[in-house]
């Protein structure tokens, strides 16, 4: 019986760490973005964890190896785990001061370093109560630590393709943490040591009354946040607002509409209109990025004929229930942006890449290759409109970026947003083999609307007469081999969480 209990502890201990550190980046996402720094940071707080377990384990494992001890780090590490939920927001604010590298790398230190520590310490420990003689030690090592690594291979696989969409980060933390308290609690209780085991079974019950409210918790019809939704890729969540309805992927927004109309209430979407003024009449598109589906409808209401691609089936249902997506307004394809490059044969008068959010931007979608891409699959007088989201108008992304497209496209230009131009804000770019000259001027319609600061009309205007061609002297084009675009991203992403929070300070559905 306590062999059987050592290798189960060693397995459920080893699929812990691996399920811990995937769901770290579900934790820490919404308010980082899952970025190249986030996994990062993750990746080394974990690996200097387990070496320190490994080191501190081993030790105390020479001097005085008992069953009681190594169920106490059991429970110890799945008490830990079980408040990680309630640590996490108190902490965030701690270190938001720091800076975005620093910030996620304390918090993912203090929020996850103890209990993969003592989770470390599982293995070696196993190792000197299972040993037999000095003989088999080599043999009991190797089965160990292949049971623990083997159900690190399942929990990775089990916890990213199934467990986080549909059970949840807060509900799959505390399940992770109640089974390590379980698994120590029974050891205890096996050993006789009631009042110890008691202890556990106190912990166990208060962290299933954790478990029980947070697997309650639900947007009620009274709460301005309407869903949280784990997909395979961002938690995205639905938060209305005074009219306006926002969605956020790993806590970023990705769209903002009226909800009487379903039109897009940010400026980047009016000016992602330009493209059409550049045709007499109504052709093909191609969008990257669904989002709520805004574009695919300011397109499909002018006649477009529009394919759109997205990665994330859960973004897809989100702008169907909670965006007046309709059937009729496109045809959605569920794929990466740049495969469905890869793979379709059609023609495009437009291509609308938006697919990047303030927390990253997806290296593959901005190289000189998948330019190249694009330019295949667009007609003769086709234009390719990118948005992205800047620190100022001569942000050294827009430069970046327009050398890029220059290895692909003839003509470049960059229409500006935000007002004064050092703000952040989103510019779109237009590439193109043709002139770039509207065969129509964008007109002002200069309606009052309570989002716009003047009008839809008035941003194509003012994005257009501030129209201007970046300056790529001396910039180096992005290719799939060379490709920092993650050391520009972090910045526009810290100033975009702190604006984010300044918009929702005040409402209870972003902090939840």
């Amino acid at each position: 019986m306590k062999d059987f209990f050592l290798y189960t502890a060693v397995a459920v201990s080893g699929a812990a760490v691996l399920a811990l550190e995937i769901l770290g980046t579900r934790i820490l996402g919404p308010f980082y973005g899952v970025g190249l720094f986030l996994w990062s940071a993750l990746i080394t707080v974990t690996l200097a964890a387990l070496s320190l377990g490994y080191l501190i384990g081993g030790r105390i494992a020479d001097k005085n190896a008992t069953l009681t001890h190594f169920c106490c780090i059991i429970g110890i590490a799945g008490a830990w785990i079980v408040l990680i939920p309630w640590l996490k927001n108190p902490f965030l604010s701690i270190t938001e001061p720091l800076g975005l590298r620093q910030a996620v790398l304390a918090v993912a230190f203090i929020l996850f370093f103890p209990p993969l520590t003592l989770l470390g310490m599982i293995s070696p420990y196993a190792i000197k109560l299972r040993a037999e003689s000095i003989e088999k030690v080599g043999r009991t090592a190797g089965n160990l630590y292949a049971i623990s690594t083997l159900a690190s291979v399942f929990s990775a696989l089990l916890t990213g393709f199934y467990l986080i969409p549909n059970i949840g980060v807060n509900r799959l933390t505390l399940i992770i943490g109640i089974v390590l308290m379980i698994t120590a609690g029974y050891g205890l209780y096996r050993q006789k040591k009631r009042a110890i085991a008691g202890t556990a079974v106190i912990g166990i019950i208060l962290a299933l009354f954790f478990f029980w409210n947070a697997w309650a918790e639900s947007a009620g019809p009274d709460s301005n946040l309407l869903t949280v939704r784990q997909s395979q890729y961002g938690e995205i969540r639905v938060i209305d607002i005074e009219g306006g309805r926002y969605l956020l992927i790993d806590g970023g927004i990705h769209s903002a509409v009226d909800t009487t109309t379903w039109t897009s209430i940010t400026h980047y979407a009016a000016v992602m209109d330009l493209p059409k003024y550049f045709f007499e009449r109504p052709g093909k598109a191609l969008l990257i990025g669904l989002g709520g589906g805004s574009l695919l409808k300011q397109y499909a209401h002018d006649g477009w004929n529009v394919d759109a691609v997205e990665i994330d089936p859960t973004v897809i249902e989100i702008a169907y229930d909670y965006f007046g997506l309709s059937d009729k307004e496109g045809h959605i394809v569920e794929m990466d942006g740049r495969q469905f490059l890869g793979t379709t044969k059609d023609s495009y008068d437009v291509v609308l890449l938006d697919a990047f959010g303030s927390s990253s931007i997806p290296f593959h979608l901005v190289t000189e290759e998948v330019f190249g891409l694009i330019a295949d699959h667009l007609t003769e007088n086709g234009i390719l409109a990118v948005n992205i989201e800047t620190i100022g108008w001569d942000d050294p992304l827009v430069a970046t970026l327009a050398a890029t497209l220059k290895k692909q496209f003839a003509h470049v230009v960059a229409l500006p947003m935000e007002e004064p131009p050092d703000q952040l804000g989103n510019i779109v770019i237009l590439a193109s083999d043709r002139q770039l000259e509207p065969l129509r001027t964008p007109e002002d319609n200069a309606t009052f609307d309570p989002y716009w600061r003047y009008g839809p009309g008035y941003q194509k205007v003012h994005a257009w007469d501030n129209r201007f061609i970046p300056d790529i002297t001396g910039i180096s084009a992005l290719t799939d081999d060379l490709n920092p675009i993650d050391i520009r991203s972090e910045m526009i992403n810290l100033e975009a969480r702190k604006r984010l929070h300044v918009l929702f300070e005040e409402e209870d559905g972003i902090n939840r």
